[in-house]
């Protein structure tokens, strides 16, 4: 049961091949034993499951249907669910129980779906490789040696090993993307306020992003529809129609313009990497697209304007985290101050307190109009840049990730070494374009993705292209060895 996709769930509930309940125990169960290999997991929920999936049968036994009802699935630690723990990986919120769940555990309960438990991930999402979590690193199914990229480590891990068939994540930077691309998954990144933020603690509020972590395509179609929506307590929502995702996964690509980015193949793109692009790009060929060269030129620019943005917002959004209302607090602190100093000391690891003093620095008074305005104005330019290519072609295509997987501990002494890796990803947070990530081969034995850019709002057209790209190659039906 546990090597089903989630489409392959829906269609054996349906015919009653097994129950919701049944498979929720056997996952469960897998969880138990091959979790601690990984790490994948900070909380499993398994009273909460076993009542779902109960509630999930005899729904299904009243008549009612659906691609999510009865389905296994895990959160990624910072969507807000009631009662459970919702830590963000840190200590700051080891102890915090959500008083209420967030709109994106809300409406994937309604749907049906049952929660397992809330993945690891890295400190308030801040990393690529899901080693700065309070709970420790995530291990790579593939390798174990070896990270599982970040921040939605935890959830790509649990996905990639089948103990689960899909998992919710997040993405301010390219934090679903890449580990689904460092992990075997498709992974995708909706446009921004395309799925509520509301429940979802915050990172860099312009830049967060939810979205599915999947095998394949058709499953991402299927967990997305459950997200997406507009919701009126997330004034970051756009109030856009849903498309039926799931009803565009066979259109032809007969046509179709794919713009391949020259600014991509740079020299700190590893070349087998660059190959396995190039072999997805003829693939799709056959399938009838046709592809040109075109140029994002302030690419170049994003890692920086991303490194102001994002932990800007950062020092603002965990300025909140003080010791005096909910999460850690210090030991017997002498005054307040010493409570704000020590609670928040203690409470943040290393990579979150280096996020939170480069961002206070950009908007102190001296520096603002010198980082955190002109990051902005780069930010508008990327943008423009992609306005500027979506007016030649339908999707843009390259790699997700300029290296596969790194070793475990390998980049901790250089994060600028680790930021690097977002060098692929960040520029559609920037533009709050939709993104997708589906698997396109392997280098030493770690997959590798390739990542597809769509206009605002089609999230449609990357999920039918990489369907179509699934319905021809086999990377997305390969399974890590002892899992």
């Amino acid at each position: 049961m546990h090597q089903l996709t989630l489409a392959e769930i829906a269609r054996g509930l349906a015919e009653k091949k097994f129950s919701s309940e049944e498979l929720t125990k056997v996952l469960l169960a897998r969880i138990a034993q091959l979790d601690p290999q990984l790490n994948s997991f900070i909380s499993l929920t398994e009273d909460l499951a076993l009542t779902q999936a109960k509630a999930a049968d005899a729904r299904r036994a009243n008549g009612e249907s659906g691609a999510l009802l009865g389905a296994p699935i895990a959160h990624k630690d910072l969507f807000c669910t009631q009662g459970i723990r919702t830590s963000c990986g840190s200590k700051m919120l080891d102890n915090f129980k959500a008083p209420y769940d967030a709109t994106v555990v809300a409406k994937l309960a309604a749907a049906g779906a049952v929660t397992l438990g809330k993945t690891n991930m890295d400190e308030f999402a801040m990393g690529s490789a899901n080693e700065s979590s309070y709970y420790g690193a995530v291990k790579n199914p593939w390798n174990l040696d070896y990270v599982p990229g970040g921040s939605s480590g935890g959830s790509a891990a649990a996905v990639a090993a089948r103990l689960l068939p899909a998992a919710t994540g997040t993405d301010t930077g390219g934090s679903i993307r890449q580990p689904a691309a460092l992990t075997n998954l498709t992974g995708l990144k909706p446009t921004y306020g395309r799925v509520s933020r509301w429940g979802m603690i915050a990172y860099a509020s312009s830049l967060d992003q939810g979205g599915p972590l999947a095998r394949t395509a058709e499953d991402c179609a299927i967990l997305l529809q459950g997200m997406a929506g507009f919701d009126p307590q997330d004034s970051t929502s756009i109030d856009e129609p849903v498309p039926d995702y799931s009803a565009s996964l066979n259109g032809s690509l007969q046509g179709l313009r794919i713009g391949v980015p020259k600014e991509y193949f740079s020299a700190g793109l590893d070349p087998r990497i660059a190959d396995l692009i190039m072999a997805s790009v003829e693939e799709l060929k056959k399938l009838g697209a046709v592809v040109k060269e075109i140029s994002l030129p302030n690419m170049q620019h994003a890692i920086p304007a991303y490194y102001v943005i994002a932990p800007a917002e950062a020092s603002s959004n965990l300025s909140r985290f003080d010791g005096v209302r909910f999460g850690y607090r210090c030991e017997d602190p002498k005054n307040l101050e010493d409570l704000y100093k020590r609670s928040r000391g203690e409470g943040f690891g290393p990579e979150v307190q280096r996020r939170i003093m480069v961002g206070a620095y950009a908007l102190s008074a001296g520096y603002y109009d010198a980082y955190y305005l002109k990051a902005q104005k780069i930010r508008r330019l990327i943008k423009n840049d992609f306005m500027a290519a979506f007016n030649e072609v339908d999707i843009i295509l390259g790699p997700t990730t300029p290296n596969p997987a790194w070793k475990l501990g390998a980049k901790n002494s250089d994060p600028v070494a680790a930021y690097l890796e977002d060098v692929y990803t960040i520029t559609a947070n920037l533009a709050g374009l939709p993104g997708l990530s589906m698997p396109a081969g392997f280098v030493d034995g770690l997959p590798v993705g390739v990542q597809l850019l769509a206009p605002y709002f089609q999230e449609g057209r990357l999920l039918n292209v990489a369907h179509q790209y699934q319905l021809n190659t086999d990377w997305h039906t390969r399974t890590p060895t002892g899992f």
